[in-house]
């Protein structure tokens, strides 16, 4: 299995989430946060909640298949694509395993 987490901009997260659920991948974790990087978007400001300077990010991240990681990313590529830099980032991770909370059985097995 593995985790891929995408820190993408704002304006490009529903053309990722739509290409990516029309691909498969019906099941992904959303997040809003600020991040500070090499690349200071025009427009940055400094937070309200941190003392740097902060550019708007969606944290997504979904857990796959390894043979369709590869399909994933490509999408987020494609559709997270802007005209300007600092588009951000994609971070791919293997999964060991993973658990089920209700009852604690790992998903190992029924190889996600």
């Amino acid at each position: 299995m593995k985790e891929i987490k995408a820190f993408v901009k704002p304006l490009r997260i529903q053309e990722i989430i739509e290409a990516l659920t029309d691909n498969g991948f019906k099941s992904m974790t959303l997040s809003q946060a600020e991040g500070t990087g090499a690349f200071k978007a025009k427009g940055a400001r400094p937070s309200l909640d941190f003392h740097v300077t902060d550019s708007p990010v969606v944290k997504v991240e979904l857990v796959c298949q390894n043979e369709e990681a590869q399909t994933a990313v490509e999408i987020i590529l494609a559709h997270g694509k802007t005209e300007v830099p600092g588009d951000g980032i994609i971070y791919l991770s293997n999964i060991e395993d993973a658990f089920q909370i209700k009852t604690g059985e790992s998903l190992k097995r029924y190889d996600l």
